[in-house]
């Protein structure tokens, strides 16, 4: 299965990708009836999955710029330094 899903994918033209990142946006079809639950995971999976085969990282659907920060300290976790409620 997962071997035809991409295989679909791939076929897809940009215009109905287009078309699912709109109605993604706006949560109805183009004819107006609302996207369900099912259909809006499912129209956000293959997004995604077009995304990453046809698009360059940065025009991919959840790109973060880092810009000048990407690999600076900023991007090393953190520990929490959890301080104690004046409110207790």
């Amino acid at each position: 299965m997962q071997g035809s899903y991409l295989q679909s994918i791939e076929r897809i033209d940009r215009g109905v990708y287009d078309q699912l990142l709109e109605s993604l946006a706006t949560g109805r079809w183009s004819d107006g009836r609302a996207l369900t639950e099912t259909q809006r995971k499912d129209a956000m999976r293959a997004v995604i999955a077009w995304g990453e085969l046809h698009l360059p990282p940065k025009e991919r659907v959840g790109f973060i710029d880092k810009g000048a920060k990407a690999g600076d300290i900023c991007d090393d976790p953190q520990p929490l330094n959890w301080k104690e409620s004046h409110y207790e």
